[in-house]
């Protein structure tokens, strides 16, 4: 039971969080609408400026895990001192880079660093909050990450319209404001350090890093790789005294098949953020600057139920959650497979009952989530599923360019007559199909109604 002075400072610390979230978002993002820039003043080739972004990506990934596990042994406030410090450091390099080699070198250092926010936003309200307010406190921190993305790329066209891109490089320095105040609300008990095993954890990156890799590349050689990286590490946790990740974890039916539903919601939901967009310019010939505005209607209105989403699943019970969330994506997409090509404003529209039922099966999977972790597990097991997120966008990417790319000269839907948009009708359909079966996989594990506190 918490006393009124620990409740207080896990509010505190809640707020504090958001704002690291909206920046860390912000600035995976912002870089997105300068790549041209970068390219023409370093006289690069696409592939080459693509890893200002695809190498931040790589290494938040692989860094939300491992901030993860070692949370589990050594105290939150000492991980977010050293990982703000480290993404203000790479946000220097990067200000005063003058060649393209250092430029990237600013980015992979801000991501060693940012990594950490992700890794502890879904750590820090099971922590600091008790089960019966745990849906609450990870709706206000989905918060954060919906403002960052509603803001990032209207920041940034603002920004570089009146600057240098190099100034996008600034917006980091803004979370050592947070820094003092997580050393002084972040009250933690003494954590048991065990032995890193730096060994499987060094396998689990390289897997990581191979996987993603080979999506984007697209690479036969890579996925080996990864496969036999993926098979020393599984060699490894079932023979050392203290691995990386105990396998016992995912001996857990909960935890395992609550990944993979997770896992797949969000490689749907990501046809939101990349789908949308290949839509808005190709069928509907939108400029960038439009398309923009297009998308953040939606983001802001998921920030603004975050909070209420959140109070949903503990008054409600999280399955009740889940169904809301279901129920808004499946809407979502029927019209996106019916409708393609429509007006951008009826698209706006879409968007928002998509981008708030992502948001809603975020909260209510990561609550569902954490209840079937032990308490010994809960940095490196909420680590993973903050990985999964960005494997699953890596994945659903290629996929959807894939199809893009392939094109379509009839719709699934009879409903949708407009020219071009095909293919966009046909890949929404088919993840009708994806929504519905996922829902149905979680009615029989978790049944209809149960709450949070089933779970535990």
């Amino acid at each position: 039971m918490q006393t009124e002075p620990q409740q207080q400072s896990a509010e505190k610390v809640l707020r504090v969080l958001v704002f690291t979230l909206m920046i860390t978002v912000m600035s995976a993002t912002m870089f997105n609408i300068v790549l041209p820039q970068i390219r023409e003043e370093f006289h690069l080739s696409f592939s080459q400026v693509s890893w200002v972004t695809s190498a931040f990506l790589l290494i938040y990934a692989v860094g939300t895990v491992m901030y993860g596990k070692l949370a589990d042994s050594y105290k939150l406030k000492h991980l977010l001192t050293f990982g703000l410090i480290l993404f203000a450091i790479g946000s220097l390099i990067g200000f005063f880079a003058h060649n393209y080699g250092t430029v990237l070198f600013g980015r992979i250092v801000q991501a060693a660093g940012a990594a950490v926010v992700p890794a502890t936003s879904s750590i820090i309200p099971v922590r600091y909050f008790p089960p019966e307010s745990r849906g609450r406190a990870l709706g206000i921190s989905m918060t954060g990450m919906a403002i960052g993305s509603a803001l990032g790329p209207v920041l940034s066209s603002l920004l570089v319209s009146l600057l240098d891109w190099r100034w996008l490089f600034c917006m980091p320095l803004f979370t050592l404001f947070a820094v003092p105040f997580f050393r002084k609300y972040l009250e933690e008990e003494e954590r048991e350090a065990v032995k890193m095993d730096w060994i499987g954890g060094g396998l689990l990156a390289i897997t990581i890093a191979l996987l993603l890799l080979a999506i984007t590349n697209q690479s036969l050689l890579l996925a080996l790789g990864c496969i036999l990286s993926f098979l020393l590490f599984l060699v490894r946790i079932q023979t050392t005294a203290e691995p990386f990740v105990r396998p016992g974890l995912f001996r857990s039916k909960r935890y395992s098949l609550g990944l993979v539903i997770a896992f797949l919601m969000i490689g749907s939901g990501y046809s939101f953020a990349f789908l949308s967009p290949q839509l808005l310019a190709n069928v509907n010939h939108l400029a960038p600057g439009l398309i923009g505005f297009v998308m953040v209607p939606g983001a802001i209105v998921t920030a603004f139920f975050g909070k209420k989403a959140g109070i949903l699943a503990d008054k409600k019970g999280n399955s009740y959650l889940f169904y809301t969330a279901s129920a808004l994506l499946l809407s979502s997409f029927v019209l996106f497979s019916s409708f393609a090509g429509v007006s951008p404003l009826l698209i706006a529209v879409f968007l928002i009952f998509g981008n708030v039922g992502l948001s809603f099966m975020m909260i209510s999977m990561s609550n569902a989530i954490s209840q079937s972790l032990p308490k010994e597990q809960i940095g490196v097991g909420m680590g993973l599923l903050a990985m999964l997120n960005f494997i699953a966008g890596a994945l659903a990417a290629t996929l959807f360019g894939k199809t893009i790319d392939g094109g379509a000269s009839v719709s699934w839907n009879l409903l949708n007559s407009y020219p071009g948009a095909s293919v966009y009708s046909n890949i929404y359909s088919a993840l009708v199909l994806v929504i519905l079966g996922l829902a149905c996989l979680y009615y029989r594990q978790f049944g209809r109604s149960c709450s949070v506190r089933e779970l535990h």
